[in-house]
């Protein structure tokens, strides 16, 4: 206990799996959170006494089954094992740390997801920039499991985005930035806090180039990225701290480009439901896209549809190989089975890096080589020369191939310290132990019979056990004619058990071989690992070719199996779709429900902004969204669901799209939706794409169209002239295509039968007068008397036509604008306004006539 509470004292905030034996124990307090997450018995060490503790613990060979759990309950893990053979020491068996498993870094399958990264992240708050200047963020990504390490830096809510995005397990803060960390990210990660030494400059560039032994890192294109290297200086600090130090498949370190990929901020990426749904049903875009064969392929694709791109020829290859996969039914057929017989190359060559690997993963490693090559030699052969670029570009492994084949059996365990992984033919004194060993029993039957004749006792065996190793047993009706050279051991109630010179000769013989047999297996394989080093580049390299093929062949398939198309991409501002589908929603309709696609047309010249009218539930939101899906697709090199589509190359999305109540952060649904929208109108380019959906609902009418109309107005007038789908049930904004000429009127049509209406979810030109909320209320299952009394209402109020609230407010503007006749008005400009204001009927005006006088007004300001 003073060796275990020794050892604990070092990691006071991981659970310590103590091995005793063969046991791993955990005590005190771990032992009672240990027993609670694994439901493993929960007992006592000296019971009744001073010492007494808590004890829970499992056999060291259930660790696979134990620990995937602990960290996935967002446990630190901290194994301690036996450092000497306890048969080798007298005093207490050395012990130590081996490893310190985390959720951000861990290697063990259960914890990890094949089609998912595990990230470890760091976050730096770079305060050296001059005074008054914004905080720069560094940030760093690394998965040990495949060895992509990435690295970036900018403001909070590029980093906010990135996050996001790559979704760490773990994330890394110097203690100091606890609180600011807290403050710009909620508490949505777990995060884990360094001391502030460990974020300094110096010391994570010299720790990064002691690691890629370079003398600089200008040869990653990172160096001027002087925040992100101090994180990624702290998460190589921290793999060394939790024993990970075994890193030769950390390659090399590569830079996250901002300016390649499609700005999408974290709202728009949840709200466009890409890769995280926002219900527990949710289907994402991802579910719908992802027909990857492989782990790596899977990883890949999350990647590429977080990180569209923005550069044309990038894209154009993408698409030029999903033609080729779609028209080249040959290839598709070959490399789909042969992805088929492909393990997670990336993850078992880290594996091997990392010293973890066993003798059958290198088997599959082997087999995963081999199922490569026919992929190779259908690349080079064919005729497209981006594919026969990839075929080039794989690594045949031959030497690899051939040396694993020779040294591990084909059916080689999973642990090597089970015995019978080396192939025979590789060692002749391995070969020979293993005759000695497996000839045993044949020994044994000779000597039973020899033994048998000898004394003429018919029924005597011979047999072992842990205590006394072989012995020979006599049952006592033939204790008599035992031989006086055999050595009794054991009396039983009907027999005696003996031992003979011979026996024990044998017996250390047998022992000695398994025991040798067991250190020889150990060292072939460790010094076959050693080989395989050798090739963890080209391996990797082969992994990031084999992802790329099948994502690009993820899309083929989507689009054979969905009826997409190839879209036009070009320099434009343009965005042309022709017949436009939602690809999440037309893949749940019922089986014979047809999809009802629809035109969308955008430009910054003629047709800017489209303001969207029609009831709740006609479809509104389905088009917004599959319009920046369909953008999204595109980009990542996809075909995408259209009868056809043109897009200019779009450099952001933005999306306010649906209710997100913030309650939890003190935050209402108007305060989330303002704080998004501002957000959007503070960051527009001209190649930006703006999904608008109900703006200005979250407060009273009035104040909600003065809004959603400000906002509109801003748009249009915007130098950006950002191209924007509007989606509203104020009707009233219809009236802005009279003043604003890039804003077009179109509304989700419907059709209404006597007392019910249907919805044709066909988008059409013309604004929509009419909400049809009580006949949606009517569809819900609203009882009859509430809708026989809101229709009672809504006549009401229709015929009052009550604009109380907007006549007082004007009325007092005009008000102050008789103030003014105080004043000597000399200039002709002024004079004008205040014409303009006081020859205004105030009683007989309607809002939307309000809103065009006020933005005449300003007009006439504007051209002053």
């Amino acid at each position: 206990m003073k060796q275990y509470n020794a050892i604990k004292i070092k990691y006071p905030d991981a659970i310590l799996l103590f091995r005793v034996g063969d046991f791993y124990e955990t005590f005190g307090e771990d032992a009672k959170k240990a027993a609670g997450i694994l439901g493993i018995i929960l007992t006592k060490r000296g019971a009744g006494s001073e010492t007494e503790t808590a004890l829970a613990g499992f056999p060291h060979h259930s660790l696979n089954t134990y620990l995937p759990k602990l960290v996935k309950a967002g446990l630190r893990v901290a194994i301690c094992d036996q450092l000497e053979d306890p048969k080798m020491t007298k005093t207490i068996v050395k012990r130590g740390v081996t490893e310190l498993v985390t959720p951000g870094v861990s290697l063990n399958d259960e914890v990890l997801q094949s089609k998912n990264n595990n990230f470890l992240a760091a976050v730096h708050f770079d305060t050296s920039g001059r005074k008054g200047s914004k905080t720069q963020l560094g940030v760093s990504f690394l998965d040990v499991s495949t060895g992509e390490f990435l690295v970036s830096q900018g403001n909070e809510e590029y980093i906010d985005k990135l996050l996001q995005n790559f979704n760490p397990s773990e994330i890394l803060v110097e203690k100091k930035n606890k609180q600011a960390f807290a403050n710009l990210f909620d508490n949505r990660y777990y995060t884990f806090y360094l001391d502030d030494w460990v974020f300094q400059s110096d010391y994570a560039t010299e720790t990064l180039q002691n690691h890629f032994k370079v003398q600089n890192l200008k040869g990653f294109g990172i160096q001027e990225l002087t925040a992100g290297i101090v994180a990624a200086g702290a998460v190589l600090y921290y793999l060394s701290e939790t024993q990970h130090k075994q890193l030769s498949h950390l390659q090399q370190i590569s830079r996250i480009a901002e300016e390649n990929y499609v700005w999408m901020d974290r709202f728009t990426v949840r709200n466009l439901e890409l890769y995280h749904g926002t219900s527990v049903n949710s289907v994402t875009l991802l579910d719908c896209i992802d027909a990857t064969i492989s782990s790596m392929g899977g990883r890949l694709l999350k990647r590429w549809l977080a990180l569209p791109l923005k550069k044309l020829e990038q894209i154009q290859k993408r698409q030029e190989i999903v033609k080729f996969l779609i028209d080249s039914d040959d290839f598709y057929k070959t490399v789909s089975y042969q992805l088929a017989q492909i393990s997670d190359i990336e993850r078992l060559i880290s594996k091997v890096a990392t010293g973890k690997v066993s003798p059958r993963e290198l088997v599959l490693l082997k087999d995963s080589l081999q199922a490569i090559l026919p992929i190779k030699t259908a690349a080079e052969k064919s005729k497209h020369k981006a594919v026969q670029e990839i075929g080039n570009a794989l690594s045949d492994c031959k030497e690899l191939i051939a040396k694993i084949a020779e040294v591990v059996k084909d059916n080689a365990p999973v642990n090597i310290n089970k015995g019978n992984a080396i192939a025979s033919g590789v060692s002749t004194e391995l070969d020979d132990l293993r005759a000695i060993a497996t000839t045993g029993k044949e020994y044994l039957d000779g000597m039973l019979e020899r033994e048998t004749a000898r004394t003429g006792i018919s029924s005597l065996k011979i047999a072992f056990n842990n205590v006394f190793g072989y012995y020979i047993e006599v049952r006592n009706t033939h204790k008599d004619k035992v031989p006086e050279e055999w050595i009794r051991k054991q009396t039983l109630v009907n027999a005696e058990r003996y031992i003979t010179e011979e026996l024990k000769e044998y017996e250390s013989k047998i022992l000695g071989a398994e025991e040798k047999i067991q250190t020889l297996e150990n060292e072939i394989f460790n010094k076959l690992i050693g080989f395989v080093l050798n090739f963890v580049e080209p391996v990797q390299q082969n992994a990031q070719l084999i992802a790329k093929i099948d994502c690009l062949l993820s899309f083929a398939k989507t689009a054979i199996d969905n009826n997409y198309v190839r879209p036009v991409l070009d320099d434009s501002t343009d965005l042309e779709i022709k017949n436009g589908r939602h690809p999440v929603i037309e893949k749940q309709l019922a089986l014979g429900e047809e999809y009802i696609a629809n035109d969308v047309v955008l430009n910054r010249n003629q047709q800017q902004i489209t303001m969207i009218t029609g009831p709740n539930m006609s479809g509104k939101s389905a088009i917004l969204r599959q319009t920046a899906l369909i953008v999204v697709l595109a980009q990542m090199g996809s075909y995408v669901p259209a009868q056809n589509a043109r897009i200019g190359l779009v450099d952001k999305i933005f999306t306010r799209v649906g209710a997100s109540d913030n309650i939890s952060m003190g935050e209402s649904t108007f305060m989330v939706e303002m704080n998004e929208t501002a957000s959007i109108l503070n960051n527009l380019s001209e190649r930006s794409l703006v999904l608008l959906d109900e703006i200005g609902r979250g407060t009273s009418t009035y104040d909600g169209i003065s809004i959603a109309w400000a906002i509109a107005e801003f748009l249009h007038e915007h130098p950006a002239k950002a191209k924007t789908l509007f989606a509203t049930h104020y009707h009233e904004l219809n009236d802005m295509t009279e003043t604003f000429e890039r804003i077009k009127n179109f509304n989700v049509s419907v059709k209404e039968l006597s007392d019910t209406i249907i919805f044709l979810r066909k988008l059409v030109a013309g604004g929509s007068n009419h909400s049809f909320g009580i006949h949606v209320a009517k569809l819900a299952g609203m009882p009859s008397q509430v809708i026989h009394r809101a229709n009672k209402i809504l006549e009401k109020l229709e015929e009052s036509h009550s604009q109380q609230e907007v006549k007082d407010r004007l009325k007092g503007v005009q008000e102050q604008e008789m103030q003014l006749s105080f004043f000597q008005l000399d200039d002709p400009l002024l004079e004008n306004i205040k014409e303009e204001i006081l020859s205004t009927n105030i009683d007989t005006l309607t809002p939307i006539e309000a809103l065009m006088k006020l933005n005449e007004i300003k007009r006439m300001l504007i051209k002053k």
